[in-house]
């Protein structure tokens, strides 16, 4: 069975006024402490307002949802002992007055030294999929294989409307946020592992980013394990949700391995049509057309149909089919986290709203 891993940022809100609070070491301290999660699962992030959970390697997605659930009642129990609460939203929906200060490591201090202005706006939080890979060259085929559905996972992923307070129009504004980086958005095609340990070295020796792990595309191969990472969705409001994303990159990361090791053609996107179908998906969620992985428009249920087709055998070759096939249905019934966003926003203001994000960090 092939294993996955899962990763979610969280933003600390201050419950009386729904501001971002800059209590993420305390947080992170005293989950660490308790008996729910070990330290190494609770991590610091760029800005002192956020935190990160990470879940053990994973073989089943019921691993996977059970994880994520003690995690995020783990640091939501700390957060409110330390006064805040955590927000399961891909932008924070304020950011008040003043600055929220950086996280003081090395690593952080430099990245905000260098981009002040970005840092500052960085409220956002992603949620990001490891799946093992056998290689790297497996695994920069798999990247091939895999990039046109990027703007599929992202639209289903959608949960940033609100920033500064209003809706911005976008279903997933942290992907706009996240697209200022000099390298991000959608990973360009590779001829083979050589060519992409070439791209990195070049980009770090060009001085533009200070490390590798400013290589800020949706999918890329992870330097710390034997995986491919998958980096496009918003972090969810559901913990299922965060399952049924699992589920489904797990199932495309199997299906491309499969069209690989049996000789497959494998058909490139231009670059231009995968970032442009990025940007529609992160405006319009599932709200209209998506493209596929041709750059072909259709309607984002088609797409959705499309999807579960192609990655079908891998999902009932893991015993997903069942779990994510429903959860992708409920998906498209009543709509992605950023809709649910909106209809708190409409019918309840920010109060509302923040109830809605910081309710769903704490229960799942």
């Amino acid at each position: 069975m092939i294993t996955v891993g899962v990763e979610e940022e969280y933003v600390l809100l201050d419950p009386a006024t729904g501001l971002p609070a800059p209590l993420g070491e305390e947080v992170r301290r005293a989950a660490g402490l308790g008996a729910v999660a070990d330290p190494d699962e609770v991590q610091d992030e760029l800005l002192q307002a956020q935190v990160e959970v990470a879940t053990s390697v994973c073989t089943s997605l019921a691993e996977v949802g059970g994880h994520l659930l003690r995690l995020r009642h783990a640091v939501a129990s700390a957060a409110e002992d330390s006064g805040c609460r955590i927000a399961a939203t891909g932008a924070a929906p304020l950011r008040g007055p003043l600055p929220v200060p950086v996280t003081p490591t090395p690593r952080y201090l430099r990245i905000g030294g260098a981009a002040r202005q970005l840092v500052d706006e960085h409220l956002i939080c992603g949620m990001h999929v490891h799946v093992a890979v056998p290689d790297r060259q497996t695994g920069v085929a798999v990247l091939n294989r895999i990039r046109g559905w990027l703007p599929t996972l992202l639209a289903m992923s959608a949960n940033s409307p609100v920033w500064e307070g209003r809706d911005t129009g976008f279903a997933s504004w942290r992907t706009i946020v996240f697209g200022r980086w000099p390298v991000s958005g959608p990973p360009p095609a590779f001829a083979d592992a050589a060519d992409y340990e070439r791209r990195l070295e070049a980009l770090v020796a060009a001085g533009v980013i200070a490390d590798r792990g400013q290589v800020y595309w949706q999918a890329r191969l992870s330097d710390r394990y034997p995986t491919v990472e998958v980096r496009c969705p918003d972090v969810q409001l559901r913990a299922d949700d965060a399952v049924m994303l699992a589920g489904i990159v797990r199932a495309l990361v199997a299906t491309a391995i499969a069209e690989e090791e049996a000789g497959a053609p494998s058909r490139t996107l231009d670059p231009e049509l995968l970032q442009a179908g990025t940007w529609h998906a992160a405006r319009y969620g599932l709200n209209g057309t998506l493209t596929d992985p041709y750059g072909h428009p259709h309607s984002s249920g088609d797409t959705l149909c499309s999807l579960l087709r192609h990655i079908t055998p891998a999902l009932e070759a893991a015993g997903d089919l069942r779990q994510v096939s429903a959860l992708v249905h409920r998906l498209l019934r009543e709509g992605t986290p950023a809709d649910r966003q909106r209809r708190a926003l409409t019918g309840a203001g920010l109060p509302g709203l923040v109830d809605l994000i910081t309710a769903a960090g704490a229960g799942g």
